[in-house]
């Protein structure tokens, strides 16, 4: 595979997704007729290719972040990246960050614009600020001397982008209002969205130990890192499920299958990635219905 594509990380783009896909249904469901209006088709449009490029823009900063740290090394059970495997240089790598974050920067304007109809109001101005910082967030995860994933706040991070903002703001760009359902949903699938990060974590601990970066998994261990997993995708249910979104356990057989590969192995972990991150787009499509 190209280099290239294979330091995108296209794996990651489903989960990155499934709060724009949760708040924008909720959203669409009290105001169905969104759904038939170019307004709403462009904002959710804009809004998909914004947090993908947002996605893009932290896997590419992450993959730099680690290799300058001299954490991204090749190991077991773990695919090597253009950069990592010397088939993509520093210096075009920082290229494709700069360009990833000109989409940022190009999307995030034109969806502002679109759901609210200029960029001079309050709300305007309101989610201009939680762009950039979403875009310093996407950036610093590990890039940087103060990044923040090395001090143990990645899940923090991955929590309140792809949980609480991505939902909220999906929502929020939709019908201009908020209700405490779509907070509490928001989180729900904020907790799976860790869960990704937490089995990246627990795979590399012993790595990430040796060079001083400091995760939930490396300091909870190994059987911590297990426990807090379950956790994760329990409370995510648990909280789909008080606001009626009975759905969403259908779920239960792959989670289960999930828990139960994890708990029973500790090597390639890698292959449950794409298991969890697709399982939470389709917990974000279940509680839709």
């Amino acid at each position: 595979m190209n280099p290239y594509i294979q330091s995108l990380r296209l794996r990651t783009l489903p989960l990155s997704v499934s709060g724009i896909i949760l708040g924008t249904g909720m959203a669409w469901k009290i105001s169905p007729d969104l759904i038939h209006e170019w307004r709403g088709i462009i904002v959710f449009c804009l809004a998909i290719l914004t947090t993908l490029s947002l996605q893009i823009l932290s896997n590419l900063s992450n993959e730099l972040g680690d290799a300058i740290k001299g954490t991204d090394q090749e190991q077991h059970g773990r695919k090597a990246y253009g950069l990592q495997a010397g088939k993509i240089t520093e210096q075009q790598m920082k290229g494709m960050i700069w360009l990833f974050f000109g989409l940022c920067v190009v999307f995030g304007i034109l969806l502002i614009y679109s759901a609210f109809g200029t960029l001079f109001c309050v709300q305007s101005l309101g989610f201009l600020l939680l762009g950039a910082f979403a875009i310093v967030g996407a950036v610093t995860y590990t890039l940087g001397k103060h990044s923040y994933g090395y001090i143990g706040l990645g899940d923090v991070g991955v929590f309140l982008f792809f949980g609480l903002l991505s939902t909220v703001g999906g929502y929020y760009l939709q019908v201009q209002n908020l209700t405490a359902e779509i907070f509490w949903c928001g989180a729900a699938i904020g907790l799976p969205c860790v869960g990704v990060l937490n089995l990246n974590n627990i795979r590399d601990m012993q790595n990430d130990r040796a060079h001083g970066k400091r995760t939930f998994a490396s300091l909870l261990g190994e059987q911590g890192g297990r426990v807090y997993q379950t956790l994760l995708l329990i409370g995510c249910l648990t909280i789909f499920c008080v606001y009626g979104h009975w759905l969403v356990l259908c779920i239960i057989p792959v989670w289960g299958w999930h828990l139960w590969y994890v708990w029973s192995h500790t090597e390639k972990l890698d292959k449950q990635m794409p298991v969890l991150m697709f399982s939470t787009l389709i917990v974000a499509i279940l509680a839709l219905f």
